[in-house]
């Protein structure tokens, strides 16, 4: 089991993501931290909230798939900040309701890929 690692800042405090971030370009690496960084910074929703936030987001606009997925990074970003697999799983079942069946479905598959047996 890893250890829980949680961050004041998801973006700013999180090297390896910025790494993989500068690792598909590094000026798209520096814009995104730079401009996350802030609005992962605001301080009245905390940082788990905030990354359950934008795996419903990808749910939504399907970006569980292809190099650099957000889904995956952000899926990483809640994990970091305490939340549980089960925790993501219930709102993928939510995301059902709001954003399609199919969508969730395909996000499932995808988080058994990121997480596997963990």
């Amino acid at each position: 089991m890893t250890e829980l690692n949680t961050y004041k800042n998801a973006v700013l405090d999180d090297l390896d993501l910025q790494a993989g971030l500068n690792g598909i370009n590094p000026q798209f690496g520096d814009f995104c931290t730079r401009v996350a960084g802030e609005a992962w910074g605001m301080p009245l929703i905390d940082q788990k909230t905030k990354a359950m936030i934008t795996i419903a987001i990808d749910v939504v606009n399907q970006d569980q798939n292809g190099p650099g997925s957000p889904f995956a990074a952000h899926v990483n970003m809640a994990m970091k900040q305490g939340a549980t697999r089960e925790e993501v799983e219930e709102l993928l079942l939510f995301m059902c309701v709001y954003a399609g069946f199919n969508k969730a479905a395909g996000c499932f598959g995808k988080l058994n890929e990121i997480l596997g047996d963990r």
